[in-house]
């Protein structure tokens, strides 16, 4: 597992690990600035994202050519999320491509010994969008977290997008509704791309929406566990 223990809160830059190269710096909304990289060091396909906020480095994942979610770490409380082996459906990113939809049904694992059950739909509405310059594709999903015991944690639904080139999911407006009922709308769509030399590339700093931020560090353990989540494969 890559960590980032050693980079300062408030770094005005981002610089992946050794071994590792920065692709692409993402803007989005909800106050939240992405880092995109790859490592050599990986399985070829393989990807991390590091989230910034004003706070700082929040969380960082892991997926796979496949949009798999490999793993999750919380920076902050170093909780970590791993992908279990025998998924009954495994995410597929080729799938949602060739066929325009993907099922997927699978486990996750926390170091605390925590397990997940996640299963969902991803579909592609047919629509294209150009953000920046770079061109996306939007999508509908539908996913729901259970306990290991099958009740249900967290129900979520929206709009998000992809990229064919970079091979990777963005996010964008959903709603969530958790196992107590309490409802919450959210949209973490992006807004500028920065690539290597562009103004911008490597900015730890995000720019959107940070006077609407709401504080989530006071939420229990399970549901920031869940909110992390959601990053898991943008």
């Amino acid at each position: 597992m890559l960590t980032l223990f050693a980079l300062p809160a408030l770094a005005a830059n981002f610089t992946p690990p050794q071994g590792c190269q920065l692709e692409v710096t993402v803007q989005n909304r909800g106050c939240s600035v992405s880092q995109h990289y790859r490592c050599s060091g990986d399985t070829p396909g393989d990807q991390w994202v590091t989230y910034f906020t004003p706070d700082g480095p929040t969380y960082q994942s892991r997926i796979d050519a496949e949009t798999r979610w490999m793993e999750s770490t919380d920076l902050a409380t170093g909780l970590v999320d791993t992908l279990e082996d025998g998924a009954r459906d495994d995410a597929s990113f080729s799938t949602l491509l060739k066929t325009g939809a993907d099922d997927f049904d699978f486990w996750t694992r926390s170091n605390s010994g925590e397990r997940l059950h996640h299963i969902g739909r991803d579909r592609l509405t047919g629509e294209k969008i150009d953000i920046d310059g770079v061109e996306l594709e939007i999508t509908h999903f539908q996913l729901k977290t259970l306990s290991e015991s099958g009740d249900e944690l967290i129900n979520r639904e929206g709009q998000q997008f992809i990229s064919r080139a970079q091979g990777r999911f963005y996010g964008g407006i959903e709603k969530s509704t958790d196992w107590t009922g309490a409802a919450e709308n959210s949209n973490d769509s992006p807004v500028s791309f920065s690539f290597p030399g562009q103004p911008g590339f490597g900015s730890t700093k995000p720019e959107y929406d940070c006077d609407l931020q709401m504080v989530r560090g006071g939420k229990p353990d399970l549901m920031r566990q869940l909110m992390i989540l959601k990053e898991a494969r943008t």
